[in-house]
C-alpha cells in the first residue's frame, strides 16, 4: 500500500502529479479503457464528476483516510501535465491501493 500524500488547496486547483506512479509501475489491468471498477469510477469522475452515492461505494483499506486519498487522486485528475492515458491508469491504480 502506498502512502497517501498531503494535498494542498493549490494542488486541488492546479493539480499535482508528484505522487503519480510512472507508467512502468502501473499494472496493465489499469490501462485506459480497462474494464475494472476503478477505471469506470475514474472515467466517470473525470468526465461527469462523482455524486455522493458514487463516493459511498468506495471503501478504503484499513488505515487509509478516504478523504485524503480522494484528494490525492483528484489532484492528479486536475493536472494538465501527463497524458490522459497516464492519468487515468495511474488514478485507477491508486484508487485500487
Amino acid at each position: 500500500m502506498r502512502e497517501v500524500p498531503v494535498i494542498t488547496k493549490l494542488d486541488m486547483v492546479f493539480g499535482n502529479t508528484n505522487h503519480l506512479p510512472p507508467m512502468s509501475e502501473i499494472p496493465e489491468r489499469f490501462s485506459m479503457m480497462s474494464n475494472t471498477f476503478q477505471n469506470h469510477m475514474i472515467s466517470k469522475w473525470f468526465f461527469e464528476g462523482l455524486k455522493q452515492e458514487d463516493v459511498d461505494k468506495l471503501i478504503p483499506k484499513p488505515g487509509v483516510d478516504k478523504n485524503r486519498a480522494l484528494a490525492a487522486i483528484g489532484a492528479i485528475l486536475r493536472s494538465f501535465e501527463p497524458a490522459h492515458e497516464h492519468k487515468e491508469a495511474g488514478a485507477a491504480f491508486l484508487l485500487s491501493e
